[in-house]
């Protein structure tokens, strides 16, 4: 297969997964930047974390939510557990990896606050401690996941939402979380701030 062949078949791979994300997510979306409206409303914040190329997804969506997305708009509440290196790596050092986001819910977490959980595989134990303690906080989990979900999805209750991106590949997935993340950033936008 030539380079170009497959440059075409990549972006044809991408194309079809969010095609088949429209038609399966859509509704999660729309349910997922209802509750953050509304946990903004009720003057309550979100944390967002994930790993590797998924902390890079929660840090982008704290950034559109704290500067702005594609409007002039007050700051909203968005805090990413994955930019202060100094606090991740002293946890890991001193606790272990595991607790780095769990530790910062601990600490910064409050009941009515949302976590915006970033992962391909739903499998890190990092994410599913801070799944576990933003429960322990009363605070609702919004996952935005891939593949079968992995450990995570099981962890969600009856007011979480998950966002499982229809693919086994952790590139389609993440390209799709970023897609999702700009729907819901307009979303929230829309609802809180008109056309």
């Amino acid at each position: 297969m030539s380079l170009q062949n497959r440059i075409t078949t990549l972006f044809n791979n991408s194309i079809q997964t969010k095609q088949d994300s429209l038609t399966t997510l859509s509704e999660h979306i729309e349910y997922a930047a209802q509750k953050i409206v509304e946990t903004l409303v009720n003057d309550k914040k979100l944390l967002t974390c994930g790993n590797g190329g998924s902390a890079g997804d929660a840090q982008h969506f704290s950034s559109e939510m704290l500067n702005r997305f594609e409007r002039e708009r007050p700051a909203l509440p968005v805090i990413a557990l994955t930019t202060d290196t100094l606090t991740i790596t002293s946890i890991a050092n001193d606790y272990h990896f595991d607790e780095v986001f769990a530790k910062q819910i601990r600490a910064l977490g409050q009941a009515g606050d949302a976590l915006v959980v970033y992962t391909s595989s739903g499998n890190s134990a990092n994410l599913l401690k801070a799944v576990n303690t933003a429960h322990d906080k009363n605070m609702t989990v919004i996952a935005l996941t891939g593949k079968d979900g992995g450990m995570l999805a099981g962890l969600l209750n009856d007011i979480d939402i998950e966002i499982r991106v229809p693919s086994q590949s952790t590139a389609r997935v993440q390209e799709v979380h970023l897609l999702i993340t700009h729907c819901l950033c307009d979303l929230i936008d829309y609802q809180l701030f008109g056309e």
